[in-house]
C-alpha cells in the first residue's frame, strides 16, 4: 500500500500546482465503500466555489485545506493515488493507473477542476481507500489516533528506546503499529530491520540500546531519502533490500540469500544470515532446529518460530501387521476421504471389524455401492462448498496482502 514516502509526493505535488486555485468542478464517484459518510451530491456541493488553501499530511494519510470547512481527506488504503493531469506525480507500484486509459480514469473516486483549468483526481483500484469530508480531519479518526509521524515528528533516541522497553512484541509489527508511529508500512519496514540488521521477530522489549540507537538511524535515513527523491523507486540506492524483495521470489541481497517469512501478519523479506534472533530468541530457535534434527522431522516455522511437523499416521488397534501392506492407491485415497471430512465413524477408522463384503475393493452387495455413493456426494458437495468459502476467504485475504506490495 502507499506508505508515508508515496502520500508526501502526492501532498507536495498537490500543494506545488493546487494552492490558492478556486475549485469550479467536482465529480465523486458513486461508490460508499470508498466515499464515506457523505452523499456525492452533498460532497460535490461543499467543495465547488471553495479555493484550495493548503495541503497537508500525516502518517499515510492526508487532506485539503480549504478557505472554509469541511476539508476532503484521504485514506488512501491499498492502491489509493493523486493524478494530476500533465503532471508527473510518484505514485505507489500497484496504484498505477495506465497513461492510455480515459480521463478521469474509471477508477477515479474524486475530480476536481480548477479555475485555471488544472485538473486532479483521486483514484482507487482496490477500493480500500477512505474518502471522507471532515470539519476538522486531525480530531477525528482515524488521524487523531495515530502516532507521531515518522518524517515531522521524528522520535528522539531516549522516546524510542524507553517505548521499546515496554513492548513485547515482535519489532516489524510494533513499526507496522500506526498507533506507535505513523508512516511506516510493510516496503519500509522491511527496509529499516535490513538496513538495521535486525530480526523482524525479535521482541521489541529485547533491543539493546545499541540496536535501538541503530534502528532509529535506519528509520530516519530511509524515510528521509525515500521522501527527498519524491519516493522514486528508481532513485532508490542500488542496495536497497526494496529492488529484491517483491514477488516473493527465492534470490540473494548483495550476495546474501532473501527469504519470506510472516512478521506482524504481513509477508516479510529478510536476509537470515544479516538478521538472526538474538538473545532468549536464539537459544529457543536452536533448542528447536536441533530437535527438528535429532527426531528426524521436517516442517516449517511460522511467524513465531513454532514448528510445522507433518502429522504421523496412526495405526489402527486391532489390525493384523499385514493390513499396513496395502496398495498406495488405498492410502491415497484414504487421505483424501479424511481431508475432505467424510463423516466416517471413528469406530471405523480405528480398525472395527466390518462385514467382509464390504472390506473388498470391488462388488460387494447393492446397499455398501449405495452408501459408498451416498458417501462420495456428500464429500463432492463439502469440497464443493469448502472451496467456495476459500474462494472467499482469499478474495478477502489478498486485497490486504498478497496483492500489496508483498514481497
Amino acid at each position: 500500500m502507499p506508505e508515508l514516502p508515496e502520500v508526501e509526493a502526492a501532498r507536495r505535488a498537490l500543494a506545488e500546482h493546487t494552492v490558492g486555485k478556486k475549485i469550479i468542478k467536482v465529480i465523486v464517484a458513486d461508490d460508499s465503500k470508498v466515499i464515506d459518510g457523505v452523499s456525492p451530491k452533498d460532497f460535490e456541493a461543499a467543495l465547488v466555489g471553495k479555493t484550495i488553501v493548503a495541503t497537508h499530511r500525516k502518517g499515510k494519510n492526508m487532506w485539503i485545506e480549504l478557505d472554509s470547512p469541511p476539508f476532503p481527506s484521504f485514506q488512501f488504503g491499498m492502491a489509493g493515488a493523486v493524478y494530476i493531469k500533465g503532471v508527473a506525480v510518484t505514485k505507489y507500484k500497484r496504484s498505477v493507473v495506465k497513461d492510455t486509459d480515459e480521463w478521469p480514469s474509471k477508477y477515479s473516486k474524486l475530480f476536481v477542476e480548477l479555475a485555471d483549468g488544472l485538473e486532479f483526481s483521486f483514484t482507487d483500484k482496490r477500493r480500500f481507500a477512505k474518502v471522507r469530508l471532515l470539519d476538522n480531519p486531525v480530531s477525528v479518526p482515524p488521524i487523531s489516533e495515530l502516532g507521531p509521524d515518522a518524517l515531522t515528528e521524528p522520535m528522539t533516541e531516549d522516546e524510542l528506546c524507553n517505548s521499546l522497553k515496554k513492548k513485547n512484541i515482535g519489532i516489524k509489527a510494533l513499526l507496522l503499529d500506526q498507533s506507535f508511529l505513523s508512516g511506516i508500512g510493510n516496503w519500509m519496514a522491511d527496509e529499516v530491520l535490513y538496513q538495521a540488521r535486525i530480526h523482524p521477530l525479535q521482541t521489541a522489549s529485547s533491543l539493546s540500546k545499541e540496536c535501538c540507537t541503530n534502528l532509529l538511524k535506519c528509520i530516519n535515513e530511509v524515510t528521509d531519502f525515500a521522501v527527498k527523491v519524491d519516493a522514486d523507486s528508481l532513485r532508490f540506492p542500488t542496495e536497497w533490500l526494496f529492488h529484491f524483495r517483491w514477488g516473493k521470489k527465492p534470490g540473494k541481497v548483495n550476495g546474501k540469500k532473501l527469504d519470506f517469512i510472516k512478521a506482524g501478519g504481513r509477508t516479510t523479506a529478510y536476509v537470515p544470515e544479516l538478521q538472526k534472533l538474538s538473545g532468549n530468541q536464539a537459544v529457543k530457535e536452536t533448542d528447536k532446529r536441533s530437535k527438528r534434527t535429532s527426531s528426524g522431522k521436517g516442517g516449517g516455522v511460522d511467524e513465531s518460530g513454532s514448528e510445522d511437523e507433518p502429522m504421523e499416521p496412526k495405526v489402527a488397534k486391532g489390525r493384523k501387521s499385514s493390513s499396513a501392506s496395502k496398495s498406495s492407491k488405498k492410502k491415497s485415497n484414504a487421505s483424501v476421504e479424511d481431508s475432505d471430512g467424510d463423516d466416517v465413524p471413528s469406530k471405523r477408522k480405528r480398525g472395527a471389524k466390518k462385514p467382509p463384503a464390504k472390506s473388498k475393493p470391488k462388488g460387494g452387495k447393492n446397499g455398501e455401492v449405495e452408501r459408498r455413493q451416498t458417501r462420495g456426494k456428500g464429500a463432492s458437495a463439502k469440497r464443493k462448498h469448502e472451496e467456495s468459502d476459500d474462494n472467499l476467504s482469499n478474495s478477502s485475504e489478498n486485497g490486504v496482502e498478497d496483492e500489496e506490495e508483498d514481497a
